[in-house]
């Protein structure tokens, strides 16, 4: 007897939370994107200003609001916190999985919808993206769904016969048109843009047929301008262009510089995402090549999956910064295919191609031997210390940090998940496979972010995270010196200064200043500033902290 659809969404639903929601708060934000976000929706809730986003009370113009948006209600619930942050993406992980269970079903069957699921929530980096606090989830998500509902619109509109699309055009028209405004009030037009280059790259493959109406292009513009002039509207109509002509400024900018990172290689993306997308990369492979098509939908949405991937991979190659959520777009491509993979072997629509295996178990077991080396590393790390010469990392080895021996589970874990799931290949009992590969990766995802991240970290930021929080309440400045970093904002629960001069680091050092300063550098930097008049307050983990005190009169 076949599960319900509703009670299979909500067994979904619950394994994703059970996923993504627990030991958010375990740890602290990261520098800088996690720190940077957060406290822009901290500040967000200080100044009481929704249409403007602000971190260290300046004007950021580089993202548009609607994440911040979701931050700050969630800080409003949970309150200031690491668990707030991360919560909204712990729901973007939900719905996600849910949504390509939906489309999965609707596509081919309720089998295809779980694998489909199960390929996405049981990938590395798309997993753990659902327990950080970063933009990129949800911004997926919606560039997503406004292709899936123009996909489905070129469908009702040109005759193909696919049972469950029986809504107008102008219905999906208007919905993919939604989803693009809620896209680009996330990360801004870049979503857009990919969305119209998927569009022309299979306008080509058409042969140049026009495959939409124009009216109803029309219809999908003026969807998208009305959802984004909920912000873009709104905050000219009130502040004027200042802000939003920064905006695009910015955007621009970040296309044609290295402003937002590093260059990086040439095929930087794919090494990313065949590493970060570990184990749907690898059974994506054989999905790429021609296959047997059982119907014209089946072809059809598996060459726009196929585009996606190309148009987000090539773009962002061509982008002069290469930063490793540029390309996250493409996982939902990749899962698709994976699932396309299973799927099809399952069926014998398509002939399994042993080689997927064997780089499959390669891969995976150089993940498990990074796990156990972890483990390993750790437990011996004062005894490398003197082989290291950066001393800043020697003074992070030497934190006092505590490891069992048990974490090495998660290593032997991702072993077992390896040869479970390469024997059932082998047996060709492929849906027990895939279970193995993606719910076994998504446990050894759960319990390293349960138990080794939080160890990792102390040897990275968790001492000077700690001083920036034995400041909250305090009056005083806090900054850092020779790095930059947002923490010193998010976690003193920074005020809004009163004092200009405050931003200025020469008069934190050496000016008048009208309240104690704290300042926090690292051992290799300390001595560049040994001629101001500070006091060293202690030294920990590679951070020193210091403090001036207000001159007497």
């Amino acid at each position: 007897m076949r599960t319900p659809k509703l009670i299979t969404i909500l067994l979904l639903a619950l394994i994703a939370a059970l996923f993504f929601i627990p030991f958010l708060g375990r740890v602290h934000l990261f520098d800088w994107d996690e720190i940077n976000f957060a406290e822009c929706s901290r500040e967000m809730l200080k100044l009481d200003d929704y249409t403007r986003i602000y971190v260290n009370f300046k004007p950021f113009w580089e993202k548009p609001p609607m994440f911040f948006w979701m931050q700050s209600l969630s800080m409003k619930i949970f309150g200031i916190n690491e668990f707030a942050a991360r919560f909204p993406n712990a729901i973007c992980g939900i719905v996600t999985l849910i949504t390509l269970f939906i489309c999965g079903t609707r596509l081919y069957d309720r089998k295809f919808g779980i694998l489909w699921a199960l390929a996405f929530g049981g990938s590395l980096f798309p997993n753990m993206y659902f327990k950080s606090g970063i933009i990129d989830p949800w911004f997926n998500l919606f560039t997503f769904l406004a292709l899936y509902y123009f996909i489905l619109y070129h469908w009702k509109r040109n005759g193909f016969d696919k049972e469950g699309v029986n809504k107008k055009p102008v219905f999906y028209a208007i919905w993919s048109g939604i989803f693009m405004g809620l896209a680009i009030l996330t990360k801004g037009q870049v979503a857009l843009m990919v969305f119209l280059m998927v569009l022309g790259v299979y306008f080509f493959y058409n042969r140049f047929r026009i495959f939409f109406n124009w009216g109803h292009a029309l219809l999908f513009l003026v969807a998208t301008a009305l959802v984004t002039l909920t912000w873009y509207g709104y905050e000219t109509a009130k502040n004027g262009p200042w802000f939003i002509t920064e905006f695009l400024k910015y955007q621009y900018r970040l296309f044609t510089t290295h402003d937002a990172g590093q260059a990086g290689f040439f095929g930087y993306h794919y090494v990313v995402l065949l590493i970060g997308c570990f184990p749907a990369s690898l059974f994506a492979i054989p999905a790429f090549f021609k296959g047997r098509y059982t119907s014209r939908y089946d072809k059809d949405f598996k060459i726009w999956m196929m585009l996606l991937f190309w148009v987000v991979t090539i773009l962002f190659t061509i982008v002069q910064s290469r930063i490793i959520h540029y390309s996250s777009l493409a996982w939902f491509p990749i899962t698709f295919l994976a699932a396309y993979s299973f799927y099809k072997w399952d069926r014998k629509e398509m002939d399994y191609k042993k080689y997927v295996g064997v780089l499959t178990t390669i891969l995976g077991a150089i993940i498990a031997i990074v796990l156990l080396a972890v483990t390993l590393i750790a437990l011996n790390i004062r005894r490398l210390i003197p082989y290291v010469h950066d001393t800043f990392a020697q003074a992070n080895m030497a934190a006092d940090v505590h490891w069992s021996g048990w974490e090495g589970l998660v290593g032997i874990l991702m072993v077992v998940t390896i040869i479970v799931g390469l024997i059932q290949l082998r047996k060709r009992d492929f849906i027990n496979a895939a279970t193995t590969y993606f719910v076994g990766t998504g446990l050894v995802i759960f319990l390293a972010a349960a138990i080794i991240v939080p160890k990792v970290e102390k040897y990275s930021q968790a001492a000077a995270i700690e001083f920036f929080e034995q400041r909250q309440g305090e009056d005083c400045y806090v900054t850092t010196l020779g790095y930059w970093s947002y923490a010193p904002f998010f976690y003193t629960h920074k005020e809004k200064p009163t004092n200009p001069n405050s931003y200025e680091e020469a008069w934190l050092l050496k000016g008048d200043i009208d309240k104690p300063v704290y300042f926090v550098t690292k051992v290799d930097r300390v001595d560049d500033y040994k001629q101001y008049s500070l006091k060293e307050l202690y030294r920990k983990n590679g951070f020193v902290f210091l403090k001036r005190e207000v001159p007497a009169k």
